[in-house]
């Protein structure tokens, strides 16, 4: 083939860059389901979509067609989680592999976010309409039937109450500290989340598993999509500059800093990072091996 003729194929990154290019039409299944290329970079985006597809397929051909959303949402669950068999994975929570779809669809386990992902994309391809709630903590399902509307937990499939979602809250608010916090109310975090929210929610978890495992080079991968899917974040651009540090990268590690300390000047930590960017400058280019 001419060299002017040669294609070129999207890295891994590239091809989710182009996923979350424009608000408008950002399809957030395939983004999400394409944030597993980094540790598979031959992952089949398209096959996962069309999978999902023939579930919903399956679905909607033993549904009556004067279905009411009611009975629309019972044979789903039962569906979902008895006769497909999903359902949290309560004995590897942390497990990396939770977030990534394609592995939840093989394995029927997952943490709240990748099984509602699923989840609401049938539910979305029968006529109901589903919501994701990015609820402190556990991410959860709202559907709006008729005038009213549900929540259900997308790791039991229950339905929640309003009892249930104040508990959820209080547990959140335990565990992170929060206890002696102004006590915001339920209704605050019962808007629907944005699919770019939803992204950076998925990689923020694997962000924390791989700062946890100590696993910079993943945390980088991680950290990149980050700073594509959120440009205007300057707290995501100082993330990655700290692990480009870690990792050697000062220059770019520096550039990242400088554009944290520029769009943050009144930080807490400004000082501190004001004193690591004239290091980093200090050094120049890194050694040539």
């Amino acid at each position: 083939m001419p060299h002017h003729l040669r294609l070129h194929t999207p890295s891994p990154l590239e091809y989710f860059s182009s996923l979350v290019a424009e608000d408008a039409g950002l399809n957030l299944l395939e983004a999400a389901i394409a944030i597993a290329q980094d540790e598979v970079p031959t992952l089949d985006v398209q096959a996962a979509l069309a999978e999902i597809d023939a579930m919903a397929q399956r679905l909607r051909a033993r549904l009556p067609s004067d279905a009411s959303a009611r009975h629309k949402l019972q044979m789903l669950n039962r569906y979902f989680y008895e006769e497909l068999g999903f359902g949290g994975n309560i004995n590897n929570y942390y497990e990396s592999g939770n977030s990534f779809v394609h592995h939840v669809l093989a394995t029927r386990r997952g943490i709240p976010i990748t099984l509602a992902l699923i989840f609401n994309e049938l539910a979305t391809q029968i006529g109901l309409r589903v919501q994701g709630l990015a609820f402190p903590g556990h991410f959860l399902i709202k559907l709006l039937l008729g005038n009213g509307e549900l929540v259900l937990d997308p790791f039991t499939g229950k339905t929640l109450s309003r009892n249930r979602l104040d508990e959820f809250l209080q547990a959140f608010r335990q565990s992170s500290g929060l206890t002696g916090a102004v006590d915001l109310p339920v209704e605050l975090f019962m808007q629907a989340a944005e699919p770019r929210e939803i992204l950076a929610r998925m990689l923020r978890n694997l962000k924390e598993i791989h700062r946890a495992a100590d696993d910079l080079p993943r945390m980088l991968a991680v950290q990149q999509r980050l700073v594509v899917l959120l440009p205007n974040s300057a707290a995501e651009r100082r993330d990655r500059g700290l692990v480009l540090e870690a990792l050697g990268h000062w220059q770019a590690a520096a550039e990242d800093l400088d554009f944290y300390l520029q769009h943050e000047p009144q930080a807490q930590d400004r000082l501190r990072l004001k004193q690591r960017l004239a290091q980093l400058q200090a050094r120049g280019a890194p050694p040539l091996h």
